[in-house]
């Protein structure tokens, strides 16, 4: 059972009511929990703690993947040093990775782009510059925004647009839906049926739909319904929020 965090466990500092007892229940039913978010701005040890602090369940940092552990998976020989435009989370999951850093574009081999809310026009510019000197250009998530509990706020998608814009050249994405963050859940959680529940259509729900899984969207975060999505996001299942989780589950 994979489930994303902000917008469907907690919207910003607040839990979603219910969310500790479904996922007390799940584990205690047998389900392996996996917690996925697109932030990349803390490290799992973090944002396990964070979880736990919000919604009272607590769950190990191995039993989280945040997009800038799906980013770290994606280099490879020759792509190191690495610029890291991105708050501590990306950062320090590079460093404890034993990836070498640099903040000179002329000395980059890659890119790696995701949300900082410190951002700058110098740092834009030498991201931009290194894209343009022939580095390697990943982005942890194509989120625009990420929610609130107020007026949605922009993400690292904004960010990575910036940046694109002045290289002229796409990213790699890491995060939800896309390849990487897939395949570091499945080396997670191993064979078996999967479900995939979250708030976005299209990261969480493309994210389960292209690997196979089962899929629960939650009306807690940035949809408000299902109406008129396409058929590559549209859920499985539609539920207000994660405590409607069980009764679908016949748990």
């Amino acid at each position: 059972m994979v489930f994303d965090l902000d917008g469907c466990l907690y919207v910003g500092d607040q839990p979603v009511a219910g969310a500790r007892k479904t996922l007390q229940r799940l584990r205690s039913r047998g389900f392996r929990l996996l917690f996925a978010t697109n932030n990349s701005t803390k490290t799992a040890e973090v944002v396990a703690d964070r979880l736990e602090a919000i919604t009272g369940f607590t769950a190990s940092a191995d039993a989280v993947i945040t997009s800038a552990d799906a980013a770290a998976t994606m280099l490879e020989e020759g792509d190191e040093p690495v610029m890291p435009i991105g708050e501590a989370g990306l950062v320090g999951t590079l460093v404890a990775l034993g990836v070498s850093v640099t903040e000179d574009p002329s000395e980059a081999k890659t890119v790696m782009v995701g949300l900082d809310r410190a951002i700058s026009y110098d740092r834009i510019r030498r991201a931009a510059q290194a894209v343009i000197l022939g580095a390697r250009f990943i982005g942890t998530n194509p989120d625009a925004t990420f929610p609130t509990n107020a007026v949605p706020v922009p993400g690292a998608g904004a960010i990575i647009a910036a940046v694109e814009r002045a290289a002229g050249r796409p990213p790699e994405f890491a995060g939800k839906p896309f390849a990487p963050m897939r395949a570091a859940i499945e080396r997670r959680l191993g064979g078996g049926p999967t479900w995939m529940v979250g708030d976005r259509p299209d990261t969480d729900i493309a994210c389960g739909r292209l690997a196979g899984w089962e899929t629960v969207l939650v009306l807690t975060g940035v949809a408000a319904d299902a109406i008129g999505l396409p058929p590559e996001s549209t859920p499985d299942h539609v539920i207000p929020s994660v405590a409607a989780l069980p009764a679908i589950l016949g748990r």
